[in-house]
């Protein structure tokens, strides 16, 4: 299995984690906003109006409403990315990150806007009587190549169907297993529930609302979304508050470290410019997805009977999703300062790396000078090589432990509870842990147990990320250590309605493909690889993720640069359309 995730992260690394992709996003958002004149500002109280239904009419086709197609969408965005996502875009970037999310999230809105209008566009309805839409159609449609002797390739269908078998796969690999395997890990650390229990009865769960299709699931999303930004706004608010004191500086962090990169401090390291950039831009993304296809599904069904109305709708999304919610959280981070603080953690053996020397410190220019050149790979330090010592759970030989882009301080090595006592195999900087002793259903039963895992694990002091350093920073408050469950219940909220959403996105691909009789086969297998996600390890599936998330948005993204006349002359049909229906407002853009 290693070695199929090496392999998966090798054709990543040439597509999805490669910097002309992310360029071909953001790129892509900041030709649609020159050339459509900034909508994303312009056109942001008219989405509020088509919100509020202002725009309707009594016969528009569709399954839900604006709201529950926003709501749907937003449960599909707002996830793990905005509680880990932040906490690792400035993790590896410093504040500077937070600010180049916010940039991708502007043009964001507008990329939405368009993919969004033209997948709304193209929508069909299907054999059971329910709207099915999104970027395959406008590609099966549009995207065919005429010869020059008048004969039409049908290229538009291999494209729709790459996109649409992306979704599908995408949808387990987004939507449903690392979510759930989210969630078993955070409410297994916070409230000690069994990993299996909490799949189990969130399988359930998952499995009575999506069976029920979109009605349902719309009506779930339209009240699961707003209670749980509200649980998180409030928690982050007090966070904020709190650390008054330090709510300038952070604002001057985010702003004045843009053109200078972020400077060591604690134990942060440093970073780039182009490395803030680049974790910025990269993690704005994927939080709100602009670009990937994914939003324009469900915006399909919703009932309007001009598309660019429904694209308007969809425009607010990025501003919910990252400028509000991502930079909560990013605030909570910086103003409690948790972001360059050690801490007492496990270490994770992926982030972790051994190196042959003692000499280098991080109490000294010159030392974080030596480890952030190591970590960004322009000087690298000895690697060490060989056989380590532990004694009573310390390593004897003279190196060093690098966890998490910091350098570890009082590193213990255990197994299960006791102290270690034996060798430990490094190649290369990398430890090897041998852990086949316990086969998986041991460890599935060490869960009910209170025996534990017999496993060797490393612990010490060093820099954390993702969502435990969310966790962490919602502590530094009045709530205390309560704050804590507030990211956990947050978590559970935001990745279990992303699940929901998911398997809409993989419903209506499946319809699309092979028609929906094979649907409710596509919900069974979907629940069940939810349920199994809770306790196996999901890492390849992560890698695989990143994959078919780059083969729904290039297509996609494509497709939008070829069709931007067509969205320009549909932008200008609609506003004479309102034109006509509200004489009265007489600050209607002119386009």
């Amino acid at each position: 299995m290693q070695a199929v995730n090496d392999f998966l992260l090798l054709i990543d690394s040439y597509i999805g984690s490669h910097l002309w992709f992310v360029l071909l996003l953001l790129g892509t958002g900041i030709f649609f906003t020159i050339y459509l004149k900034f909508p994303q500002i312009r056109y942001f109280r008219y989405a509020i109006r088509i919100v509020q239904g202002k725009f309707d009419k009594d016969d528009d086709e569709g399954d839900t409403s604006h709201f529950q197609a926003l709501t749907t969408a937003l449960s599909g965005t707002v996830g793990t990315g905005n509680i880990a996502g932040v906490a690792f875009a400035v993790h590896l970037g410093g504040p500077a990150a937070l600010f180049w999310m916010l940039v991708t999230a502007m043009f964001g809105m507008t990329t939405k806007f368009v993919e969004v209008t033209l997948s709304h566009k193209y929508r069909e309805k299907v054999q059971d009587g329910t709207i099915a839409g999104g970027p395959m159609y406008f590609m099966q449609k549009r995207l065919n190549i005429k010869t020059p002797g008048g004969k039409t390739i049908k290229t538009g269908y291999w494209i729709a169907g790459i996109f649409a078998l992306a979704t599908v796969l995408s949808s387990f690999g987004t939507g449903s297993l690392p979510q759930i395997n989210s969630i078993s890990n955070s409410l297994f650390a916070t409230f000690g529930i069994p990993h299996m229990i909490t799949g189990l009865v969130l399988a359930i769960l998952l499995g009575f609302v999506i069976i029920g299709g979109i009605k349902r699931i719309a009506m779930v999303t339209s009240r699961l979304v707003p209670a749980m930004a509200l649980i998180y706004f409030l928690g982050a608010i007090s966070v904020i508050l709190f650390n008054y004191q330090n709510i300038w500086p952070s604002l001057q962090a985010v702003v004045g470290d843009v053109f200078t990169g972020s400077s060591a401090t604690g134990g942060f390291l440093g970073a780039s410019i182009a490395f803030a950039f680049n974790r910025g831009v990269n993690r704005g993304l994927f939080s709100n997805e602009a670009g990937q296809g994914s939003a324009p599904i469900a915006h399909a069904a919703a009932k309007a009977h001009e598309p660019v109305s429904e694209g308007l709708v969809a425009l607010l999304e990025p501003f919910i999703d990252t400028i509000i919610i991502c930079s909560l959280t990013g605030f909570v981070l910086l103003s409690s300062g948790v972001w360059k603080d050690k801490v007492d953690n496990r270490f994770q053996v992926a982030d972790l790396q051994v190196v042959n020397t003692i000499a280098v410190s991080d109490q000294t220019d010159e030392g974080r000078r030596q480890l952030a050149q190591h970590l960004n790979g322009a000087e690298q330090l000895p690697l060490f090589d060989g056989t380590l010592t532990v004694k009573d759970g310390r390593v004897s030989s003279p190196v060093r432990f690098i966890h998490a882009r910091s350098l570890a301080e009082n590193v213990r090595v255990k197994q299960g509870a006791q102290p270690y006592n034996g060798s430990l195999e490094v190649v290369d900087g990398n430890l090897i842990i041998k852990d086949g002793e316990q086969s998986l259903l041991e460890r599935i039963k060490a869960q009910f147990s209170h025996k534990g895992s017999n496993q060797i694990v490393i612990e010490g002091r060093s820099l954390i990320h993702s969502a435990p350093l969310t966790a962490i920073a919602f502590t530094k408050s009045w709530l205390g250590n309560f704050g804590q469950y507030i990211v956990s219940i947050g978590l559970l909220l935001f990745a279990f309605s992303t699940a929901i959403s998911w398997s809409y996105y993989g419903d209506r691909a499946i319809t699309y493909l092979w028609g929906s009789k094979y649907v409710l086969w596509y919900h069974l297998l979907y629940v069940i690889g939810f349920f199994i996600a809770s306790f196996v390890d999901t890492t390849i599936i992560w890698t695989l993720s990143g994959i078919t998330i780059a083969l729904m948005t290039i297509p996609n993204l494509l497709g939008l640069l070829i069709l931007h006349k067509e969205m320009k002359t549909d932008v200008g049909l609609f506003w004479k359309e309102y034109k006509e229906r509200f004489p009265e407002d007489k600050k209607v853009p002119k386009d």
